[in-house]
């Protein structure tokens, strides 16, 4: 029988829908559908005002441009137990499915290595998605402290802020073991603009730690009037602007303790990290670390960074997470000789 026009037309018609319904399914991108409309947290383990928390709400108005489907990405601080609290969250109770990313100590894997029970997470199954600083940290004191070197530190007792069991209590910690100062740990400070205003009130005489970037960034003011004295820099390297500053593992006298404090130092490559929950879909983790990646090259936002007086010398997720789990895989001896160190209450006097 032959098929009138009509009927021609109609059947070339539907042909016509079906492989344009193939063609747009062949094309079309699931995580782009995914994050449409969506909205994102990140979840900052710190109170407002200091450097995590700068970093990442710098990194939250800037990377949803850059994420197929643009979602919004809403700050939002989680402060308690040097940022514990926003990771046991994050790891545990919050949504695997993408739509939250955070920021936490970079102390936690080399806690973790330590055998911390009090972590009980595992940090080298975060989702890494990037880290938009990698500089040195810093130890400080007020400039009427009385106390302007190591050394003087080791003469009498100095009060230092701290947030909890992150590298703020850590490195005096480490310091009053290895090389015998007498910091005296003042911990519960929800985060570093806290401990900055103690300092100023005169209820500690410095801060354990503060990453470099962050004092030029925050309180330029301070270092132009030289508010801060910088005894130490923690880190791999020295900072190019600090070369008259000491670094914390060159302070060892001999190759035992230099160990510990390198691996102390060390976490300094994790710098102001930006994670997602373990479980996250694979394919969604790329295209975050995607965006992360496009967002530290783009003109706008580097240009944002540059008026905040903010350093962006970036890390990958993929460095990451391999930063991370080289970390956790520290050999036991030092790692255990870093946690009798820094791990017990009695350190925290300064004795």
């Amino acid at each position: 029988m032959i098929k009138s026009f009509a009927q021609r037309s109609r059947t070339l018609a539907a042909v016509g829908l079906a492989m344009t319904a193939l063609s747009t399914s062949a094309f079309a991108d699931p995580v782009e559908d995914f994050y449409r409309g969506k909205q994102m947290d990140m979840v900052i383990g710190y109170s407002p005002g200091g450097t995590y928390d700068l970093y990442a709400r710098l990194v939250a108005r800037f990377l949803g441009d850059f994420i197929p489907g643009k979602p919004k990405i809403v700050p939002r601080n989680m402060p308690g137990a040097g940022s514990r609290l926003a990771a046991n969250w994050v790891y545990n109770l919050g949504p695997k499915d993408g739509t939250v990313i955070a920021t936490a100590d970079q102390s936690l894997a080399v806690e973790q290595a330590m055998g911390d029970k009090a972590l009980s997470i595992d940090v080298s199954k975060f989702n890494y998605i990037g880290n938009p600083l990698a500089d040195n940290n810093t130890t400080v004191t007020w400039f009427t402290s009385g106390v302007a070197t190591i050394e003087d530190a080791k003469k009498q007792d100095v009060p230092m802020g701290a947030t909890g069991g992150s590298t703020s209590s850590q490195y005096p910690k480490a310091m009053n073991a290895i090389l015998g100062t007498r910091f005296q740990i003042i911990s519960g400070y929800p985060g570093g603009n806290d401990i900055n205003l103690a300092m100023e009130k005169g209820e500690v005489a410095g801060r354990g730690s503060n990453v470099w970037t962050a004092w030029k960034a925050t309180r330029p003011d301070w270092l132009r009037d030289k508010k801060i004295n910088i005894l130490v820099q923690i880190g791999l390297q020295k900072a190019k602007d600090l070369q008259n500053v000491p670094l914390l593992m060159d302070l060892a006298t001999n190759p035992e303790d230099r160990a510990v404090l390198k691996l102390l130092s060390a976490s300094v490559d994790v710098g102001r990290p930006i994670f997602a929950a373990p479980g996250v879909p694979a394919e969604r983790v790329k295209a975050l670390r995607d965006a992360f990646q496009l967002m530290i090259k783009d003109p706008t936002f580097l240009e944002a960074a540059k008026k905040e007086n903010f350093d962006i010398d970036p890390r990958s997720g993929e460095e990451m997470q391999k930063i991370v789990s080289e970390i956790v895989a520290t050999p036991k001896p030092i790692a255990e000789r870093l946690s009798q160190i820094i791990g017990g209450i009695e350190q925290n006097t300064g004795r």
